[in-house]
């Protein structure tokens, strides 16, 4: 065993040899050329001293006077410096590019050159075609050509979504979804914003900044961040044709049944049955107080004549058949309805659905053509209002659509739509067929997911599937500890080859040779730690990159807007405090640490 470990270690004296005899020859190379050439353009003459060891040794033993007598010392170390200078520099900016390319991540990844079509020039070329208003325009600010993602890793440049395209991101809880994706959205927003949320944060940071842009409408009837009702929305305005009844029934059954995909006997009946109703209270100018009546007591046969008057002859048969069927059916059928609509038995929730001559309504098709601001919020689980936000959410995206088609195709300036925990308190059940058809209308929808595995207990797993298919841009964040999802990013991303190198060492001598190996890009365990702040960013047409998040504290202007935040986190806490009597009025909550200039944020750094 000691013979090769000496032959490895003369092996590595003799290249330890090598290199330090090269650097003393380039050392001396520069002090010679270097010092005459200062010398010369100093007025003292170019009197180059003969190149040899003797030369170095005086020049290390008695100085730069002995070679160069009539120059002074200080002229000559100062050429010896320039050349330097002037070598060191274009090595080290070459070493810099070079090293830069190795540090840009895994092998196998996109770089800047893939990512192209992403970057600030070819979003901006994108824009204009996307865009009729930034046509001839000399400057466009970035905000105006794309929705930011974030940096690519590791120094840039910034990656920007186009207009058309709609997004997908799943992350873990505190992994950045709030700071790093739904706040920048809303803040960068160029046109109408419709945000939907089970919590404040968003709301609180946001608020101010919206209202300089143009009207804001909270829809807060659980008081997640306890504004008063100053608006109502009109559940039944748009229940005048079969389909718009269909749909509204359709997101009250999905709030409460997992996996649209899978409707027993019951839910399927109580759509239909909510359909007619709806249907009949929209066509009779009936109200949801009216509607609730019926549901309650299903002998009333007001909605059936109000089908019959409004010629809905086939809805009122159906309806009629459902209500003088056997007794056991029909009360298992309304009593899911009632379920379902469970929601709209609070007063507080009913009142934003019910027309109040002295508030603004709030209407879809005018919202998306402005620069509003639309929050939904509501609690998840039992009780929520996820229904009435899922109906209000879908009415504002399709109207949406109806204007792009009045446009000529598309929304100018765009819709944003952030669908923060859709999952929990936006059940658009068709959300995955829709998906698409919204990017090429100028809405841009992103969805935000704590899992893979939480939107196929929504939408089943072929719904989570054309889900994912139907996204063009796909943020993967920190947390994901789904095994098998993990492992499929993980083949998704792909795998690259890997060089192994192998000595051997005989008599005659040591020989080098090298194999090749496959390897994945990014194994399971690494997508699983990636840091908080980071995303794997999956673009249609374009390999994988990773980027870094660009929280919205560490932008410019960060600091109003942070003050803003804070004064609104004031204001909740105390109307939340007037409207729970006994409850005190406090700066946080306790136990939890207060937030970096995101008092709001509980995915800030905490001070």
């Amino acid at each position: 065993m000691r013979g090769p470990r000496a032959d490895g270690a003369h092996e590595y004296l003799s290249w330890a040899i090598v290199a330090i005899a090269g650097l003393f020859l380039v050392l001396f190379t520069v002090a010679w050329a270097g010092g005459t050439l200062g010398a010369g353009l100093g007025g003292y003459g170019f009197a180059t001293p003969p190149f040899s060891m003797s030369t170095a040794a005086r020049l290390a033993g008695h100085g730069t006077r002995v070679l160069w007598p009539a120059a002074p010392p200080a002229v000559v170390y100062a050429g010896m410096l320039g050349l330097l200078l002037l070598i060191a520099v274009p090595v080290g900016l070459a070493a810099r590019l070079l090293l830069g390319d190795r540090e840009a991540g895994p092998k196998g990844l996109a770089g800047r050159r893939e990512l192209a079509a992403m970057c600030p020039a070819g979003i901006e070329a994108r824009a204009r075609d996307l865009r009729p208003t930034l046509k001839g325009r000399e400057q466009v600010h970035p905000d105006e050509t794309g929705n930011l993602l974030g940096d690519l890793v590791p120094k840039g440049p910034e990656l920007r979504s186009s207009y058309e395209d709609v997004e997908l991101d799943l992350m873990a809880p505190r992994a950045g979804k709030s700071t790093g994706i739904a706040i920048p959205r809303v803040l960068r927003a160029q046109g109408a914003v419709l945000l939907t949320s089970n919590k404040s944060d968003v709301y609180a940071v946001t608020r101010a900044e919206r209202e300089k842009a143009g009207t804001v409408w909270t829809f807060d009837p659980q008081g997640i961040a306890h504004t008063p009702r100053a608006m109502w929305w009109d559940l039944l305005g748009e229940c005048h044709t079969i389909e718009s009844a269909r749909r509204l029934a359709g997101h009250f059954v999905a709030s409460v049944n997992d996996d649209t995909a899978k409707k027993d006997f019951w839910i399927s009946a109580a759509q239909n049955t909510l359909t007619a109703l709806f249907l009949a209270a929209a066509r009779g100018g009936a109200s949801v107080s009216d509607l609730l009546g019926w549901l309650a007591d299903p002998a009333d046969r007001t909605p059936v004549d109000l089908l019959r008057d409004a010629r809905l002859v086939a809805m009122a048969e159906q309806l009629k058949g459902t209500v003088t069927g056997a007794v056991e059916t029909r009360d298992g059928i309304y009593e899911t309805a009632r379920q379902t609509v469970s929601c709209l038995l609070d007063p507080e929730i009913l009142a934003w659905v019910t027309p109040d001559p002295e508030l603004p309504e709030f209407r879809p098709d005018r919202h998306v053509l402005g620069k509003d601001t639309l929050y939904l919020l509501s609690k998840d689980g039992g009780g929520s209002a996820a229904g009435v936000i899922a109906g209000i959410a879908d009415s504002t995206m399709r109207a949406g659509v109806v204007a792009a088609e009045r446009m000529g195709g598309r929304l100018d300036p765009p819709l944003t739509a952030v669908l923060d925990e859709a999952a929990n308190v936006c059940r658009i059940s068709d959300l995955p067929d829709l998906y698409s058809h919204f990017g090429s209308r100028g809405i841009n929808v992103v969805t935000l997911l704590q899992s893979y595995r939480q939107g196929a207990r929504v939408w089943g797993e072929m719904g989570m599937d054309a889900l994912w298919s139907a996204a063009t841009v796909k943020l993967l964040g920190a947390g994901l500890d789904d095994a098998d999802f993990v492992q499929k990013i993980s083949t998704l991303v792909g795998q690259h080859d890997v060089r192994t190198p192998s000595v051997s060492r005989s008599r005659d001598g040591t020989s080098h040779s090298y194999s090749y190996r496959q390897e994945a890009v990014l194994p399971p365990e690494r997508i699983r730690a990636l840091p908080k702040g980071t995303a794997l960013l999956l673009a249609t047409g374009v390999k994988p990159a990773l980027i870094r998040l660009r929280p919205w504290y560490k932008e410019p202007g960060a600091d109003a807007i942070s003050a803003a935040a804070k004064a609104e986190t004031a204001a909740i806490t105390e109307r939340a405090a007037a409207r729970l009597p006994g409850v005190p009025a406090a700066t946080g909550v306790p136990g939890v640490p207060l937030m970096k200039q995101d008092p709001a944020g509980l995915d800030a750094a905490p001070v």
